[in-house]
């Protein structure tokens, strides 16, 4: 045998069965033969079934086949029957046994959860109001209750009521901000809000943790839009690539920061998503179809470049504004960022609602320049302590797009832009006037009629 060669050792045994065979031979049914086909015999309602066919040919006793011995259980022959009863109160059945008792048709399915969210709260316009009992319901106290000019009932108030529910609104509004809160009659403008209890001011003076009463509120922060950081479309767009735009790596490369994805567009991809417009019902539940582009991506020619394209973005920083960020000499004695393209990408799949900005999701950021919380040091400051919010719109993922035929790719490398050169500017006066109209859609005081019928009341 060679010294280098492994090998296993297989054993053989056998283990014998020492039980002795049923004392009874197996009962013979005369079941009508099926076949295989259709799984019948290996269903778990076969058994079932043949259970439910066939009679019982059982001579019972009084002991019904299971002689017990009472004889050690204390108190049976005084009458007292208590060890041998049921015991009194819920049985408690062990999580083991829960199993073995599920029924047939419950088998191999998952059941949903029972347990109460933590999470999820009443809104306090929706909640009825709790009923008010009375220990002694003698004629006397009721008289003396019913003509307490303190305690007389209130008119209830219908709680589904769209003035009601507006009202409960503004309530919350005014616990907030109690210095903003209209105190005046209700107009087709203003509507005052609802009545604010002791409990409801002292809870939002004073918040508690509904399941960690112990904890405590160390900073609070508002909700607020960062409307001046808005694109002109009014949201923004996560986009998420199936690869790394530059392959496998060591390390990540700085320019993916400051990339450029470009729409292409291509009039046979439009005049699909026209069609797909035209066929969506806007009473369905579908959401409105969302246009699908093709993108070259681009990114700087030079990773010297990446700091000064980001300063330049950078509405906090004092000088970007300075020429000298610029890192390229562009056509006509013009400085600029040069940039190159990558590749084509196709998308691949995306969803959103382009009517709803907050139906798919919100970014959010805190900002506070007291404690140094999304400030760079060093900056100047255009926003006031608050956790801002920036509506996300869509979600698209792409993936490279393929080449398909060389006369499709001979054109395409007739209408492809290599090279990019970026600087840095102004919104035009289209831009602008778009930009204004989709932040009229999150503030209306924003909106150019708005603004017309403030003068016209000011005049």
């Amino acid at each position: 045998m060679s010294s280098g060669q492994r090998q296993d050792y297989l054993a053989r045994i056998r283990y014998s069965n020492t039980l002795p065979p049923p004392p009874n031979p197996p009962k013979l049914l005369d079941i009508p033969g099926t076949g295989l086909a259709g799984g019948t015999y290996t269903s778990a309602g076969y058994a079932t079934r043949l259970v439910r066919e066939q009679p019982l040919n059982i001579e019972a006793d009084g002991e019904l086949g299971m002689p017990i011995d009472l004889i050690g259980i204390p108190g049976i022959f005084d009458g007292d029957e208590r060890a041998i009863s049921a015991r009194p109160g819920p049985q408690v059945i062990h999580p083991t046994d829960k199993l073995l008792l599920k029924p047939l048709s419950a088998l191999g399915k998952a059941s949903g959860s029972g347990g109460a969210v933590s999470f999820l709260r009443r809104t306090e316009y929706t909640s009825s109001q709790t009923p008010q009992h009375f220990a002694n319901s003698t004629s006397k106290d009721l008289n003396r209750l019913r003509n307490d000019p303190k305690r007389r009932k209130t008119a209830t108030v219908n709680k589904d009521d769209p003035l009601n529910i507006i009202r409960n609104i503004a309530k919350g509004f005014d616990i907030a901000y109690p210095s903003d809160a209209y105190k005046g009659e209700d107009s087709t403008t203003n509507i005052k809000g609802a009545a604010i209890t002791d409990a409801e001011a002292k809870a939002w003076s004073k918040p508690k943790n509904p399941i960690k009463p112990d904890l405590q509120l160390l900073d609070s922060y508002p909700l607020l839009p960062d409307l001046d950081a808005l694109p002109t479309n009014g949201s923004y767009m996560v986009t998420r690539f199936t690869t790394n735009p530059f392959g496998a790596g060591d390390s990540y490369d700085s320019r993916l920061d400051t990339a450029i994805l470009r729409p292409i567009d291509d009039p046979q991809m439009q005049s699909e998503f026209q069609r797909k417009l035209a066929e969506w019902d806007p009473n369905s539940s579908r959401s409105q179809p969302l246009p699908e582009y093709d993108y070259d991506y681009y990114v700087p020619a030079d990773t010297a470049g990446v700091r000064g394209i980001k300063r330049k973005f950078d509405a906090n920083d004092p000088d970007n504004e300075d020429p000298d960020l610029y890192t390229d000499d562009l056509d006509e004695g013009q400085r600029g960022f040069k940039y190159e393209r990558i590749r084509t990408y196709e998308t691949y799949t995306q969803h959103g609602n382009p009517n709803n900005y907050y139906g798919d999701s919100v970014a959010l950021a805190l900002h506070d320049p007291e404690s140094d919380v999304g400030v760079v040091p060093g900056t100047k400051q255009r926003l006031v302590k608050a956790a801002y919010y920036y509506p996300v719109i869509q979600r698209t993922t792409l993936r490279p797009k393929r080449k398909i035929g060389q006369q499709a790719l001979s054109q395409a490398d007739e209408e492809r832009i290599d090279e990019l050169n970026l600087t840095v500017g102004e919104l035009a006066e289209d831009d602008r006037a778009r930009l204004l109209e989709r932040l009229g859609d999150l503030d209306p005081s924003l909106r150019p009629d708005a603004a017309l019928a403030e003068q016209a009341v000011e005049g």
